[in-house]
C-alpha cells in the first residue's frame, strides 16, 4: 500500500467517524450531568461512558454483519434505516435550543451517554458501511482514535465550556448536526445503491 492510499484510508474512515460522532455536540448533554457530581464521580461516569461506546463500537464492527445476517437484513436496508434516524436527530438538534437529558441515574454512564449519544444507530451503521470500503484495521483504528478524542473533550468539557463559551458551544453543535444531515443523506443514498433501487456512478 502507497503512502498516498494509506493516507486516503486513513481519511476516508477518520473523517466520517469523527463527524458522526460529533463528541462537542454532546457536550451539552455531559455538562449538565456532570454538574451535581463529584470529581471523582465525574471520571467515573465519563470512563464509563467511554468504555460502553467503545466496546459497543468494536463488537458491531466485527459482529455486526453477522447479526445482521441472522435477522435477515441487509447492510442497505441497515444502512436506509440507519440514515432516516440521523437525518431526523440532526433536524431536531438543529432546531432544538435546550436539552432534554436531566436524569442522574447510575448507569446514565452506558445510557444515554455511552450509547445512544457517542456511539448510536448512526455511529454503527457508519462502522458497517466503512468496514465493508475498507480494509477493517483502518476502520478499527479510525474508530478508536475517535473514541480517544471523544475520551479528551468529555474529561475537558468543563474548560472548553468556559474557554469557548455557551453561545461557542452551540455554534458548533449546529455545525455538526448540518454535517451529520449531510451524512444521513448519503446514507440513505448507498443503502438504496446496494439494494440496487439507486445506482451511483463515479
Amino acid at each position: 500500500m502507497t503512502q498516498q492510499s494509506w493516507l486516503a484510508s486513513f481519511v476516508l474512515t477518520f473523517v466520517p467517524l469523527f463527524i458522526v460522532i460529533a463528541a462537542v455536540r454532546n457536550l451539552p448533554f455531559v455538562i449538565i450531568l456532570n454538574e451535581e457530581r463529584s470529581p471523582s464521580e465525574r471520571r467515573k461516569l465519563i470512563r464509563d461512558a467511554v468504555i460502553t461506546a467503545l466496546i459497543l463500537g468494536v463488537l458491531f464492527l466485527f459482529l455486526g454483519k453477522f447479526l445482521l445476517q441472522i435477522m435477515g437484513i441487509s447492510i442497505g436496508v441497515f444502512a436506509i434505516g440507519g440514515g432516516v434516524i440521523l437525518l431526523v436527530l440532526s433536524i431536531t438538534y438543529l432546531l432544538s435550543n435546550e436539552t432534554h437529558i436531566h436524569e442522574k441515574e447510575e448507569l446514565v454512564a452506558v445510557v444515554p451517554v455511552g450509547t445512544p449519544l457517542t456511539v448510536g444507530p448512526a455511529t454503527l451503521t457508519t462502522l458497517l458501511l466503512l468496514g465493508t470500503q475498507f480494509p477493517i484495521y483502518w476502520v478499527l483504528i479510525s474508530f478508536v482514535l475517535n473514541i480517544a478524542i471523544v475520551w479528551v473533550i468529555y474529561w475537558q468539557s468543563t474548560k472548553i465550556l468556559l474557554f469557548l463559551g455557551k453561545a461557542g458551544v452551540t455554534v458548533i453543535s449546529k455545525v455538526f448536526s448540518l454535517l451529520l444531515a449531510a451524512i444521513a443523506v448519503n446514507m440513505v443514498i448507498q443503502g438504496l445503491s446496494i439494494i440496487h433501487v439507486l445506482h451511483l456512478t463515479n
